[in-house]
């Protein structure tokens, strides 16, 4: 095994499935097996869900809603997604632990950085909801906060798309796909990993990102065996 502790960074919309917007069951079924694969061989995972598939504050506050308020509601979001996943979790037999950094006692742990380690090395999964409780911070800032709290030994960005691209696959067939990248040269050539802010983070504290397609089964596992699948930036 590669890696013994990953963060998984899952985007809102990747729970839609097909849908326009929500939650797809049948989506999350299948996440929730691909985690369980991993968790059987030993790993130890934690998660940050994104809440775009419900609410983007970002969105809101370009039509005219107030910033730190949209924000605030793109957190509950990724609790209301949190909760999604931990259902399916544990319908497969998964042990697992919805910590939110905005305190909300009656669903979810406040997030403890020693209390989510303690989980993770009893063999549960973790996942963190409402962002870093902060407005004008992603979730992929928060996924990387925690990856360095909780001593992650890498962050798994898992998308629709096998890796980074040199333009946009979905829209260029003649995109070249990278199958590794330093930090500095996604910095040179501006490609779009994460927000500057979490992508900065990771390269501080030299905490490698792996950009992979999470739709494709068997990716998550291949890739705690070592096996080279997405795009790896490293330092």
């Amino acid at each position: 095994m590669k890696y013994k502790r990953i963060l998984l960074k899952l985007s809102g919309e990747a729970l839609m499935g097909n849908r326009q917007y929500g939650i797809d069951n049948d989506r999350l079924v299948e996440y929730a097996m691909e985690i369980k694969q991993v968790v059987d061989s030993g790993c130890q995972v934690a998660i940050v869900i994104g809440g775009g598939n419900i609410f983007r504050g970002l969105a809101g506050a370009a039509k005219g809603m107030d910033r730190v308020q949209g924000d605030y509601m793109g957190m509950l979001a990724t609790v209301i997604n949190g909760m999604a996943l931990q259902g399916a979790l544990e319908d497969a037999g998964i042990y697992t632990r919805l910590q939110s950094a905005i305190e909300m006692d009656k669903i979810a742990e406040p997030f403890i950085k020693r209390k989510a380690t303690r989980h993770l090395e009893k063999g549960r999964v973790v996942i963190f909801g409402a962002g870093t409780g902060n407005p004008y911070f992603t979730t992929d800032t928060a996924a990387t906060l925690r990856a360095i709290e909780i001593g992650a030994d890498v962050i798994l960005k898992g998308t629709r798309v096998d890796g980074i691209y040199d333009s946009d696959p979905e829209k260029n067939a003649d995109a070249v796909k990278y199958n590794s990248l330093s930090f500095d040269e996604v910095y040179k050539k501006n490609l779009k990993v994460m927000d500057m802010t979490a992508f900065t983070l990771s390269q501080e504290n030299n905490l490698p990102i792996i950009v992979f397609d999470m739709n494709k089964a068997g990716n998550l596992l291949k890739i705690i065996n070592g096996e080279e699948v997405g795009t790896l930036v490293s330092a």
